[in-house]
């Protein structure tokens, strides 16, 4: 007599049928029972189901709720496939997901539930697997499935390899870790899926893999299974880079949109246009606004769906990895904006993922930005700290970055941030501060650093906070380097004026060497300069076209030799006549006219001296790099300063923002002796006038403003000159 399974409960029966059963695999797939291996199978719409093995082949019976079941009588659970008939009439055979151990180990839960898991993007998510098969029979390839949402009732993968029926596919919950998982074998890297999460409304909703590697481009919304087959090319840029300390070395970074660089290029396309451009104009980084999966293509990007999964819209996440790949093999680093302080609100993303906020702080003053319209993160939950920090060191370890620029750091430590009296709660010492985002920025920076030296950590942070770039264990946020705000907008305003008003605002060029070494800074003039009604730079600045252009290139010379390093955004190489827009690419037509490409030159042979000139950033670290010659010459609208390296080695920089030419004008020196005009922003290769220093100077002995020798020079109007010691 054939044995039959020991029946299961109607309530069982339901609870498996309707997704609710938090177990799945304890009743479906194989299991040793009274006179063979009991097998079930969940298959709402088949009208047969049968289990073909080598010893044949035994038919399942309906046993209700769309489970059927059946023995085969083995002593051992086989290698088996289930056969399925639908109303078509064509048997389909595929292997059972149910028969499978989990895919997540013991270890991998434990570090979730700490929130300690470093590489958590290697567990959860949409991973490719093998296993081994069953006595001699193949290894088995598919995808594990795992997703963390603690609160959910029941989790399936709907995909199109179900026909987007999650029915078949209810996913089990790893004790009381929050992890649901699922391996479904015979699926391969393509596969498109979300998770179908049933919440505490009844209510079953579909949710993006907030791990997913790659997503569909919008406005589609589903995860893809990626498996990544991408050949790096750039090992000794990364052996190299271990060793780097950056604050020592040349740090001049081109800022970029890449949707509006130029328009239509993927990463393919970027790989060979962007990385010659970059490479010719001599920047030595990159920094790539944010190029995380983002929902509305006309942004800027800060308003992040797929934390793990680059844009879409310009290829596949290898296509990244080319990119990243070529600018290293050209010697250019990658910074990438990153942005931990919120995320967007669409439903089928991370917004209350599992039925309540999960990802998002659920005290609403706390967990809403109210100036940006987006969730704010909750930073003291411990799973979601580890989403984010884990998601930082994914993009430095899995994409080769060599940096992060961590937007709105303001708005993270500031718990009245963009709030009114009454709108938000001190912290438990009484205080404004967000202990919680202090910790998650902390834990972030100190466990970068530990597992990819050489890269930069980078704070957008727009006041006074102390210790920004200060380490960890003295208290610090343990960043490498701190956007200059104050820099920007007083430099700003001072080349907005008109050259006859400069000299009653001398001070705002003038401020901030009085904090230039409170923090390890980066002079921006970023994609905020140059939106919002302001204009672009060339714009910003008085006077006419030939005014305006000279004042741009005499004010990136002077920003070049300043301390901190510097960062400009797109166009400005070539002083973009019309405000930044993202939803067009840059005027580059502006290049077929002598004036703007005489900017771009000047950029170009900038970078070049600058890298060349090691006193402009051997010793950016330390106060006695700087010295000012002359910073009190507002009558003039004159600036003079020194910069040297610890090897001895100097610079003078000199700037005229007036209008008028200095002849004979008379600076002090470090030494006698000849020193080169390295550059000069007025010369005819910049259409400029020309004037200028050719040959060099000869420095005599002599005091001068407290230095040992002195020389008399050329200083053009609206123009900046950089003298160096004849070698």
């Amino acid at each position: 007599m054939t044995p039959r399974p020991r029946p299961l409960s109607a309530e069982v029966l339901e609870m498996i049928a309707d997704g609710r059963h938090g177990d799945p695999h304890a009743v479906l797939g194989a299991h040793p029972s009274s006179g063979g291996v009991t097998v079930r199978a969940l298959r709402p719409l088949a009208d047969s189901v049968a289990v073909r093995y080598a010893g044949g082949e035994v038919p399942l019976a309906h046993e209700g709720s769309g489970v059927w079941a059946g023995v085969v009588e083995t002593d051992e659970v086989p290698d088996y496939r289930l056969v399925t008939t639908y109303a078509d009439g064509v048997a389909h055979a595929a292997d059972d997901p149910y028969r499978f151990l989990p895919s997540v180990g013991e270890v991998d839960l434990h570090l979730i539930g700490e929130g300690r898991h470093e590489h958590l993007w290697r567990v959860l998510g949409a991973r490719v697997r093998t296993f081994d098969g069953l006595g001699r029979n193949p290894d088995v390839t598919g995808v594990s499935f795992a997703v963390w949402a603690p609160r959910a009732r029941g989790v399936r993968v709907k995909a199109d390899f179900n026909a987007w029926d999650g029915r078949e596919h209810p996913m089990r919950q790893l004790g009381t870790s929050g992890v649901w998982e699922l391996f479904v074998p015979g699926v391969s890297a393509g596969a498109h899926y979300k998770f179908a999460i049933l919440q505490a409304d009844g209510q079953w909703h579909e949710k993006a893999d907030p791990l997913a590697r790659f997503a569909e481009r919008p406005p589609a919304t589903a995860s893809i299974v990626h498996d990544s087959a991408y050949a790096w090319g750039d090992a000794e840029w990364m052996a190299d880079r271990q060793d780097r300390r950056l604050l020592d070395e040349p740090m001049s970074i081109y800022e970029v949109h890449l949707a509006s660089w130029r328009s239509g290029r993927s990463y393919a396309d970027l790989a060979d246009e962007f990385v010659a451009y970059v490479a010719d104009l001599g920047f030595t980084h990159v920094e790539f606004m944010p190029v995380m999966q983002h929902p509305f293509g006309g942004s800027w990007g800060y308003h992040v769906t797929g934390y793990y999964a680059p844009d879409s819209r310009f290829g596949d996440p290898d296509g990244f990895r080319l990119l990243v790949d070529r600018l290293h093999q050209a010697g250019i680093g990658v910074i990438l904006d990153w942005v931990p302080g919120h995320f967007a609100t669409d439903p089928w993303a991370l917004s209350l993922f599992d039925g309540q906020p999960l990802y998002e702080d659920p005290n609403p003053q706390r967990g809403w930005h109210r100036q940006w319209g987006s969730h704010i993160f909750d930073f003291g939950h411990r799973e979601v700290r580890n989403f984010l920090y884990a998601n930082a060191l994914y993009w430095l370890e899995e994409f080769h970055a060599d940096g992060l620029r961590v937007d709105g750091v303001a708005s993270m430590l500031y718990l009245d941030y963009a709030r009114e009296e009454g709108e938000w709660t001190p912290n438990v010492h009484g205080g404004r501060e967000n202990l919680e985002a202090v910790a998650l920025l902390q834990e972030t920076n100190a466990t970068a650093y530990r597992r990819v030296p050489g890269i930069a950590m980078i704070a957008e942070e727009s006041t006074a906070w102390p210790g920004v770039t200060r380490p960890t264990d003295t208290g610090g946020l343990g960043f490498g380097f701190k956007w200059n705000m104050g820099w920007m907008h007083d430099s700003l305003e001072y080349v907005s004026r008109d050259p006859v008003h400069r000299s009653h605002h001398h001070h705002e060029m003038t401020f901030a060497s009085s904090y230039a070494w409170s923090e390890h800074y980066v002079l921006p003039l970023s994609h905020d300069e140059v939106v919002h009604g302001k204009g672009s730079l060339l714009r910003r600045v008085p006077g006419d076209r030939w005014r305006q252009l000279a004042t741009l290139r005499a004010f990136f010379a002077f920003m070049w030799a300043h301390p901190g390093k510097q960062l400009l955004f797109m166009g400005g190489e070539f002083a973009q006549d019309a405000e930044w827009a993202e939803s067009r690419e840059l005027d580059w037509w502006l290049l077929d006219h002598a004036e703007h490409r005489g900017v771009h030159a000047a950029i170009r042979d900038l970078n070049r001296a600058y890298r060349d000139t090691p006193a402009l950033w051997a010793g950016d670290a330390h106060p006695a790099s700087f010295r000012w010659i002359d910073a009190d010459d507002a009558a003039s609208n004159v600036f003079v300063f020194l910069r040297t390296a610890p090897d001895g080695s100097a610079l003078v920089c000199v700037s005229n923002f007036s209008a008028v030419p200095r002849t004979g004008y008379r600076v002090g020196l470090p030494q006698a002796g000849r020193w080169d005009e390295v550059v000069n922003t007025d010369a005819e290769a910049y259409a400029g006038s020309g004037m200028g220093n050719l040959g060099g100077v000869d420095a005599v002995g002599g005091e001068w403003y407290g230095f040992p020798a002195h020389a008399d020079i050329t200083v053009p109007p609206l123009a900046t000159v950089w003298l160096r010691p004849a070698r």
